[in-house]
């Protein structure tokens, strides 16, 4: 026994010791570089350190032009810059900045304080939309990675081949993101309450842990390692090439430039903001191939086309806005995504968790459920009112979550989400 203790005291101290090696580092890091994750990240820069061509006239010809110029580093533009990089040159700009250091974002415990932050450095932009549903719009390279529940699986067959995708290279596409911050989760207790509950009520086959989409219930991916550390986007950036790859965080993309001599306009460059309000221009190389790419989210990828004069020609001119393109579907059609969700109250201690188990049934439902509430002390600690998280202690969550807009039964729903509190 007394070898034991010896060996776990030993443990514990080597374990003491790696922690101050690490702290150690990790601030001589912060002092020598301009943003935390600099030193694996080089090319990452605040957009006020960006320097234009002399002129607009000159910028074609200039040398510092990038073959693809893309806007927004969330989940899509990351791994877009990354691959694209190897082998043209890349400007990706984020109007965020980077969430390497950010405790709200980077602790699972601090998942719901993340989302009740509505200061102006904020991960998240907390905004309702017109019929009245209150949702966040991430504000950070690596987008919506940043902000969400950090579930992770593989799109369904039948989409990959509704939206005309190569199926081979989507499946070859897949490893290369899960290797580098996909996780398997190790399944709390509600979790386990949680899967035995949907089987028992018929959402079958049980198809254990997996990454692909499947009818029944399963135990997906996770972008929370077993520390609770979250693996964003972001860090997909690692895989680019340095050479290739400029990323500016902080810039505000206000529209895209039009080369409109020829018949056919032609996207040349951008407009954006620095850190400072100081506006900059950025532009294309010359190879015919050349592109700008759009990838600002559900609403801001539709905002920044309407700014660069994109969009229903009346609307464009009621607000005095140069028409370069009249298409009339720009900006419509948006919908909220059907969601009910139910909050079971308890007084007991229930670990925090967020989605490892979902349900998915053919009505093209999603059931899945989140667990407890933490926070650390260098979170935010403020109440935010609607957005608030703190009344969410001690709180057991399930939600369905339609895909489309068909809803299941708010009994049956009550009974899967309520069964394992009869049964722990």
């Amino acid at each position: 026994m007394a070898l034991v203790g010896g060996a776990a005291e030993i443990l514990m101290k080597f374990k003491i010791l790696l922690s101050l090696i690490l702290w150690i580092n990790t601030f001589a890091l912060s002092q020598a570089y301009e943003h935390p994750g600099q030193y694996r990240y080089p090319f990452i820069r605040p957009a006020s350190s960006f320097t234009e061509p002399p002129s607009a006239a000159e910028s074609r010809g200039a040398s510092k032009t990038y073959d693809y110029i893309i806007i927004g580093g969330g989940t899509a533009g990351c791994p877009l810059a990354a691959t694209l990089s190897q082998n043209f040159s890349v400007l990706l700009l984020e109007r965020g900045g980077t969430p390497f250091a950010n405790g709200n974002v980077s602790f699972l415990q601090n998942f719901h304080i993340s989302l009740a932050d509505t200061s102006q450095t904020s991960a998240s932009q907390v905004f309702i939309s017109t019929d009245g549903v209150i949702n966040s719009r991430a504000r950070i390279l690596g987008g919506g990675t940043c902000i969400n529940a950090g579930f992770y699986t593989r799109a369904s067959a039948s989409y990959i081949k509704r939206v005309g995708w190569d199926a081979k290279l989507v499946n070859e596409s897949y490893p290369w993101v899960e290797k580098q911050i996909v996780h398997r989760p190790e399944l709390v207790p509600w979790q386990r309450a949680f899967r035995d509950s949907l089987i028992e009520v018929g959402i079958s086959p049980f198809n254990g842990f997996t990454y692909d989409h499947l009818y029944g219930t399963k135990i997906g991916g996770t972008i929370f390692d077993r520390f609770g550390r979250r693996h964003t986007a972001a860090e997909l950036l690692a895989s680019a090439n340095p050479d290739n790859l400029h990323v500016l965080v902080h810039a505000t993309v206000q529209k895209i430039v039009f080369d409109k001599t020829s018949k056919r306009p032609r996207a040349v460059g951008v407009i954006f903001k620095d850190e400072n309000g100081k506006q900059n221009k950025a532009f294309l190389s010359k190879r015919p191939r050349s592109e700008i790419i759009v990838s600002s989210g559900a609403l801001g990828s539709p905002q920044l086309l309407l700014l660069s004069g994109i969009g229903p020609k009346a609307d464009l001119e009621k607000l005095n806005i140069s028409v370069v393109l009249d298409n009339e579907f720009v900006g419509k059609g948006m919908a909220d995504n059907p969601l009910n969700t139910i909050y079971i109250p308890t007084n007991r201690n229930i670990k925090q968790s967020l989605i490892q188990v979902v349900g998915i049934t053919k009505l093209g439902v999603y059931i899945e459920a989140s667990s407890g509430f933490g926070q650390s002390m260098d979170s935010i600690h403020w109440n935010n009112g609607i957005v608030s998280a703190e009344p969410l202690n001690n709180l057991m969550r399930a939600q369905l979550c339609p895909v489309q807009a068909k809803r299941m039964g708010l009994a049956k729903a009550l009974f899967w989400v309520s069964k394992p509190l009869t049964n722990p």
